[in-house]
């Protein structure tokens, strides 16, 4: 089941998803993240060499878009033939989401599935989730399955035998410190996607954190690719960073990292020509979103704050198909798709 890293078949509209697997598609920088969440008896335990990337996307419609999915497969040191699967996802919603060991669940059941029909009558592989948050406020949800159970259910030992339960490794970026971040990677531009995962959304944090990272943005331009990195590191912040002015970082950054001054002022130039068309598409998903909570509140009633919150997370892709929803659906969750 060898294959070229997964792109999902649309074009994705989150900044963290094209930001996270530009950073982490690599095997070998996937294989660093996943030995820093591993057992040692585990690590010691597969042959990181044979470590490749597995086309398919588990995620479903509804949630595309709010997600980022990587699959990679090894084989076991001691057995050649065989191969074990690990899942890396990135949680990047606004909010926990206290259903993500059932999402997991359903990701894996889907690889399981595939992997039944292009390799019938062969055992199945194991799954080793691993999920990426830099969720605000850090992760306060179950990692278990067993925790989304009624406390009734867990208590009765009879029931044990029909309750599947699994936890997924979660890496909570809103917990690291700057040494966490650059001991889980080598890579400079994967340590600065790290980075700015967990600091890129407050103006304020972003900036008083530059001059710690301003080696790597060196570090990160002399590598192959460098000019493109880049690229992908400041356009993530331009989108994310609404209240932080862009000249004042790439003024900062180039005294920082002087190198940096002639790609950045490219980019600044190329954002600047996009900025007016996204302005236009922002306006668009902004009465989309005005036209989809009048639905909701004529068909449904009153919308509650968790909902809005969801819509205005939205981007345009993601409200068409709400408002598609709306007409036939019976109710909210069946809009939303939770």
């Amino acid at each position: 089941m060898r294959g070229a890293c997964y792109f999902p078949g649309r074009v994705t509209a989150s900044p963290h998803d094209a930001l996270f697997k530009a950073a982490f598609e690599r095997p070998e920088r996937a294989a660093e993240l996943l030995r820093s969440k591993l057992s040692p008896d585990l690590v010691a335990a597969i042959d990181w060499s044979s470590l490749v990337s597995e086309p398919g996307s588990f995620i479903s419609p509804e949630l595309e878009g709010r997600h980022s999915d990587l699959l990679f497969s090894a084989r076991l040191a001691q057995h050649a033939q065989a191969r074990s699967f690990f899942y890396l996802l990135l949680e990047h919603q606004s909010s926990n989401d206290p259903d993500m060991p059932l999402r997991v669940l359903v990701y894996m059941t889907r690889i399981w599935e595939r992997f039944r029909k292009d390799q019938p009558g062969v055992s199945l592989p194991a799954i080793v989730p691993l999920v990426i948050s830099h969720a605000p406020g850090g992760w306060t949800s179950p990692t278990r399955l067993g925790a989304l159970f009624a406390p009734e259910v867990l208590e009765l030992e009879e029931l044990t035998l029909y309750r599947p339960d699994f936890e997924f490794l979660l890496d909570d970026l809103s917990r690291f410190n700057d040494a966490d971040i650059r001991s889980r990677v080598t890579s400079a531009f994967a340590q600065l996607a790290m980075w700015l995962f967990r600091d890129a959304r407050t103006a304020e944090t972003l900036l008083a954190n530059l001059p710690a990272w301003g080696a790597s943005f060196s570090a990160a331009l002399g590598a192959d690719s460098g000019s493109e990195a880049l690229h992908q590191l400041l356009r993530y912040i331009a989108l994310v960073s609404e209240d932080v002015q862009f000249d004042s970082f790439r003024a900062k950054l180039v005294e920082l990292a002087p190198e940096a001054e002639d790609p950045s002022m490219t980019i600044a130039e190329q954002l600047r020509a996009e900025g007016e068309a996204k302005g236009l598409v922002k306006g668009r998903a902004e009465g989309m979103r005005r036209t989809l909570r009048k639905q909701l509140e004529l068909k449904f009633g009153r919308v509650d704050d968790a909902t809005v919150s969801r819509i205005d997370a939205a981007d345009e892709a993601t409200l068409d198909g709400f408002l598609e929803r709306v007409l036939t659906a019976d109710s909210l969750d069946a809009v939303l798709g939770s």
